[in-house]
């Protein structure tokens, strides 16, 4: 396996950008973005469209599945934070388009099948930068931020022929015959991360805390569990957050910053941090599910009676809320994607930041308070779901927030 990735430092002298590795102090402080100036050079809705292209080009005309688009999200936002830093400092280079080209190019790599419409987006961000020799400077940079990052790729473990496979036995998650989706993903190179983040895996299956587990998501993870069980309320919530993820986290943090008056500066910073740390966060997810691979609970409470613990009783007809995604419990691929989203939030802002979601599963609309109360809806949502044990969210939590702050500390 490579090193991972270098955090790429694009450095504008003349007409020449240089893709280096990590930057030294001094190099650090020569390319460090001005603070917010005001006026259309510093206006965020590029980066805000070309989130929502992103979005789109990955998850609706490619239809990636969840975890696998993350990288390509990530990708492209740390692309557009480089692409950034290289034309900020440059008076005669527009950051905008800039901003523009690299996720362009980074989209247009990855998915050349839908290349007329991203060079149609294109042109339309392009349509509002004053044409000269900034504007082409600002391609130039961020067409080379774009294709350093696609080189930086290169045979970093995407797609390899990885098979989970393991022998029957109690607690042993046991894939359907269409295999575990995305196995691959586990050993992909991270973006960010130097290091795996510690996690101390499931509770033993005969432990006092895996059958306090164990009764919780029997009872109120049943599709028959009375409202005495779990309420109605509860319900609406598990399937208010059953739908994309990514999708439902991202049109809250676009609708919560478009409201603002956020930089362009601050909000290409933003984007590059939660989708780099989602996809990291991802990525060790996913190695887990692979290494540790812990039964999920429609297998677990049928087949309580060999888990050793007489403290959890058999059901044989028990089903959850809903179909179970074909991956493992430990640990949860919810969490990694809301947990980053939100620690890099709440380091910005404070707790106290309000979003409002939708959810194409209910046909309703959500707004949060704060970032504690959403994390707590969608922790439990989980769980009420019928699909994870408590342990897998928390650890998930644990792991998605420390490798957010990991991010923050190295994507500027």
């Amino acid at each position: 396996m490579k090193p991972t990735r270098r955090i790429l430092t694009v450095l504008l002298t003349g007409l020449t950008v240089l893709s280096l590795g990590p930057p030294s102090q001094a190099a650090e402080a020569s390319v460090s973005p001005p603070g917010h100036h005001g006026g259309a050079k510093d206006n965020p809705q590029v980066a805000y469209d070309w989130q929502r292209t992103a979005i789109r080009t990955i998850y609706t005309d490619a239809a990636l599945p969840i975890p696998a688009g993350s990288l390509y999200l990530g990708f492209t936002s740390l692309a557009v934070r480089d692409a950034y830093r290289a034309a900020a400092p440059w008076r005669g280079a527009s950051a905008p388009a800039a901003v523009a080209a690299a996720a362009h190019g980074v989209l247009v790599a990855y998915f050349p099948a839908f290349k007329t419409q991203l060079d149609a987006d294109l042109a339309t961000s392009l349509a509002t930068v004053p044409d000269g020799r900034a504007e082409a400077r600002g391609i130039r940079i961020g067409e080379r931020a774009a294709a350093a990052m696609v080189a930086d790729r290169v045979d970093d473990g995407r797609n390899a022929p990885i098979t989970y496979s393991r022998p029957p036995a109690p607690g042993v998650w046991q894939p359907p015959a269409t295999g575990m989706a995305v196995a691959w993903l586990g050993f992909v190179d991270p973006l960010v991360l130097r290091r795996p983040i510690a996690v101390d895996g499931p509770d033993a299956l005969t432990s006092a805390a895996y059958a306090a587990d164990y009764a919780e998501v029997k009872r109120m993870g049943s599709a028959t569990a009375p409202l005495s069980d779990r309420s109605a309320q509860q319900t609406e919530t598990a399937r208010f957050f059953n739908d994309s993820s990514i999708k439902q986290m991202h049109a809250g943090l676009l609708g919560y910053l478009g409201a603002r008056n956020v930089s362009l500066d601050r909000v290409t910073r933003i984007f590059a941090r939660v989708d780099a740390a989602v996809a990291d966060s991802l990525i060790q997810g996913w190695r887990l599910k692979y290494e540790v691979g812990f039964w999920r609970p429609f297998q677990a409470i049928p087949g309580a009676g060999s888990d050793g613990n007489d403290a959890t009783t058999p059901d044989a007809g028990w089903a959850p809320l809903v179909p179970t995604p074909p991956y493992a419990d430990y640990v949860s691929g919810h969490s990694l994607i809301v947990a980053p989203t939100v620690q890099v939030l709440r380091s910005e802002f404070g707790d106290g930041v309000s979003l409002t979601f939708s959810s194409a599963i209910t046909g309703t609309q959500r707004t949060y308070p704060n970032l504690t109360q959403l994390e707590y809806d969608a922790l439990n949502a989980r769980i009420w779901l019928g699909i994870h044990f408590r342990d897998a969210m928390e650890d998930g939590y644990r792991l998605g927030h420390e490798t957010a702050r990991q991010v923050i500390n190295r994507v500027r």
